[in-house]
């Protein structure tokens, strides 16, 4: 089997694509994957240290504010176009995944109008641009929540559910090695924040500004910063003596070990990382982002309050609520126990499985088509 699998741009439609990647080579040991990315972007790094090869395209999204870069999007459209049928071409896959991100657009796009078979894989409650742009031409297309015929022809629709990295799918590890691994060892209470793979602003600003509660309460904190913040947590940590109880991360490169060392997780409200939170079952604070489509970080989130499996933050509130639940669900065990039963419950293993289930079965009746 040949596949190629695009898209990208952040951890929430890279790593889905990575578990598609590994979930191949399980049923089909001698699968030639190659992935296809944006130039510049987060994929670019972390597909190569999956094992996997990589091509990237000169690719780029148009700026919601008025910018001269805009001017070259559609001449970098027209050239990623060019080199994606110089690889199709090439490397003559099977099958064309698309992830969602820049990148999949032009691929999906020049894959179908070349008669190479496409499956769309949609993360999110309410799809992305370009997956709506490209279920026209799309065989199949994989989703996590229900309701998606809003979107999307019904009868191309699969419930599969997200595609999770089996390390945390199937964590192995211990919470004693969880801890050791961030040098935070000992039965204090650990807390793991983390604002998806680029960070998020806000709740690193609810962090910066409450470190001494977490020195004067004694609780232990992994701070995933992403880079734009790194810097100055690093030296906020230093200057104000914390280190002893602050992991301070740009990026949490094994987050099976932030999951088991964890007593309680502070997250954005992504597709991904609800999927993953769902099979972790700790309990969680989520505050959704604002600046996205149709507010569905918002809708993800309520999804588990409304089941008691979350708290829910607002963005703007963060700063003082976020602090206020993360004391009040440390200081009861018992809800800390029905948070963790009702999150668990929610939880959907597989989904990668499932979805090569579904490009088996194409390529199948591709196979007796012929």
């Amino acid at each position: 089997m040949k596949a190629i699998i695009s898209g990208g741009g952040t951890g929430g439609h890279i790593f889905p694509a990575i578990a598609i990647a590994n979930a191949l080579v399980r049923r089909h040991p001698d699968a030639d994957i190659l992935f296809v990315g944006a130039e510049g972007r987060m994929e670019m790094e972390k597909v190569p240290a999956a094992g996997f090869r990589i091509e990237a395209l000169p690719i780029a999204g148009l700026q919601r504010r008025l910018a001269l870069s805009n001017l070259l999007v559609p001449f970098k459209m027209l050239k990623s176009q060019h080199k994606v049928r110089r690889i199709l071409r090439e490397f003559c896959p099977d099958i064309v995944v698309g992830v969602g991100g820049y990148a999949s657009a032009p691929t999906l796009r020049t894959a179908a109008s070349m008669g190479f078979p496409t499956l769309l894989q949609e993360q999110n409650s309410y799809p992305g641009l370009t997956n709506k742009m490209l279920a026209a031409k799309a065989e199949k297309i994989c989703v996590a929540y229900e309701g998606m015929d809003h979107f999307f022809p019904v009868e191309k629709l699969v419930m599969t559910g997200n595609p999770v990295r089996a390390d945390i799918e199937n964590i192995s590890v211990t919470r004693d090695e969880g801890r050791a691994f961030f040098g935070l060892e000992g039965e204090r209470p650990v807390v793991f924040s983390v604002g998806g793979s680029l960070g998020a602003g806000s709740i690193n600003r609810m962090i910066l500004n409450n470190i001494n509660f977490f020195v004067e309460q004694r609780i232990r904190l992994i701070w995933q910063t992403g880079r734009s913040m790194y810097d100055e947590a690093v030296s906020a940590v230093k200057s104000q003596g914390a280190e002893e109880w602050i992991a301070v991360q740009q990026f949490v490169s094994r987050m099976d070990m932030a999951y088991a060392a964890a007593d309680l997780i502070v997250s954005r409200a992504g597709a991904i990382a609800i999927s993953e939170l769902c099979l972790v079952g700790k309990p969680v604070v989520l505050i959704p982002s604002p600046n996205v489509a149709e507010d569905h970080q918002t809708k993800n989130a309520m999804a588990l309050a409304s089941r008691g499996a979350a708290l829910v933050v607002k963005d703007a509130e963060c700063n003082v609520a976020g602090i206020d639940a993360i004391r009040r669900l440390l200081s009861d065990e018992a809800s800390c126990k029905q948070m963790s039963h009702a999150i668990l419950a929610m939880g959907k293993r597989g989904a990668a499985d499932r979805i090569v289930d579904e490009i088996d079965q194409l390529l199948d009746k591709r196979t007796s088509g012929k």
